[in-house]
């Protein structure tokens, strides 16, 4: 029986986009998924990853889960997701392997730039004083995020989703010691800055990711996203490199299973 890959979609916001539909997480194991981060975006996203983790359905693949405020949600302020991450590190429940998705958008600024970026730098705080990992979301903010991140300092497994950069974007993640995930964005026609940086990251550093139910790649673009559907962006981002499905299946896995401190996966 040939070899069948097994994926690690390192991104996903199942718990908030899905209901009824439990079947997505059954059909992400058929898929060849054997693990998921469940991303939390703010306080009741983010308890909602973590009931999901704590009682998953049948068949789903492992369900890993992380407590954050979006900077979209900036402007509530960080003490919610604070509150909850105290409480969740004492549980007898499942625990959040990082913490996020925090960081940067200035494209949509749904909220005050100041605001974004006091909440990240909290973020960042409560990362490196539980020793969690940091989920960064960045959108034209480049600038900024490295200097907060200078200023605040960079938590030991920190990771930049949804990668949107180019090449010189990419080597500043890696320089500052981030892993790069790239999501369904890597197989649009109109990126191919994002592409090169695929083709550059080392494999040791590289994630894939669907961001579900966003952004769902060639040929479902347009389409609701899936976990699923990180086969496909591995598939994609392995014939960048030249290498096989499995071989890449392989290494993005173990780069996320060391991204988020996980052990075996």
């Amino acid at each position: 029986m040939p070899d069948v890959p097994r994926w690690f979609d390192s991104h996903c916001h199942v718990q908030e986009h899905y209901e009824p539909d439990a079947d997505v997480l059954i059909r992400a194991a058929e898929a060849g998924v054997a693990g998921v981060v469940c991303v939390g975006t703010d306080a009741g996203s983010s308890a909602e990853a973590l009931a999901l983790a704590a009682s998953p359905p049948a068949g789903a693949p492992k369900i890993w889960t992380t407590i954050g405020l979006h900077p979209h949600e900036a402007s509530r302020g960080a003490g919610e997701v604070t509150n909850l991450l105290e409480q969740a590190m004492t549980a007898d429940g499942a625990r959040p392997v990082a913490v996020g998705e925090c960081g940067l958008d200035y494209y949509y600024e749904h909220s005050p730039r100041p605001a974004q970026r006091e909440a990240f730098a909290a973020q960042i705080a409560l990362a490196i004083e539980h020793d969690l990992t940091l989920m960064i979301h960045a959108r034209d903010a480049w600038d900024d995020l490295f200097d907060i991140l200078g200023a605040e300092g960079v938590p030991e497994r920190t990771v930049l989703h949804c990668f949107t950069g180019g090449p010189a974007e990419a080597r500043r993640c890696l320089d500052a010691g981030l892993y790069v995930s790239f999501s369904g964005i890597v197989t649009f026609q109109n990126a191919p800055e994002v592409r090169e940086a695929a083709a550059m990251c080392p494999l040791d550093r590289l994630l894939v990711e669907t961001d579900s139910p966003f952004l769902a790649p060639v040929p479902h673009r347009g389409a609701r996203n899936e976990p699923g559907f990180v086969a496909i962006v591995g598939a994609f981002v392995a014939s960048l490199r030249g290498l096989d499905a499995i071989e890449m299946a392989t290494t993005s896995s173990s780069a996320a299973a060391a991204a988020f401190a996980l052990g075996a996966v």
